[in-house]
């Protein structure tokens, strides 16, 4: 019996748009599993070399839940570029201020590092409330 291996061509095909709720799911667990419908991790054909999962359009990122004491003691960094210039701000403000921020890091953290992992990345979407300009793609909802 051979290795099925996908071939590129293969894996554009059968990408499809889904949709997923935020509302009141921890940030890992909503990470952890967009990321792996992005990878194509569900499919039987999944080849880790090839870019064969779905397009994920995340709605309601402003409600996502935060368990513990994440929202006070949780720090994301950025550095300006300049000398002394890291900057920190906690889970809990950047889910009041940026929540697609908040989202998309933790998504793209959970995914391959390089080219393949960037070109992976550029299929999530986030949107922090209900409404999202995807709908003529027709996307499948995706309950957690």
């Amino acid at each position: 019996m051979k290795t099925y291996l996908q071939t590129v061509e293969e894996g554009r095909d059968a990408s499809k748009w889904l949709i997923v709720d935020a509302t009141n799911v921890p940030v890992g667990r909503l990470a952890s599993r967009v990321a792996n419908l992005i990878r194509g991790k569900h499919r039987p054909q999944f080849t880790p070399s090839v870019d064969g999962g779905d397009f994920v359009v995340v709605i309601n990122a402003g409600k996502v839940g935060l368990t513990g004491n994440k929202a006070t003691d949780k720090m994301h960094f950025r550095h300006t570029g300049f000398a002394g210039g890291i900057k920190a701000v906690s889970a809990g403000d950047m889910r009041k201020d940026n929540p697609e921020r908040l989202v998309e890091s933790a998504v793209v953290g959970m995914l391959p590092a390089g080219v393949l992992g960037h070109r992976m990345a550029k299929k999530l979407k986030v949107y922090a409330g209900s409404e999202h300009p995807h709908a003529a793609q027709n996307p499948e909802v995706i309950k957690f």
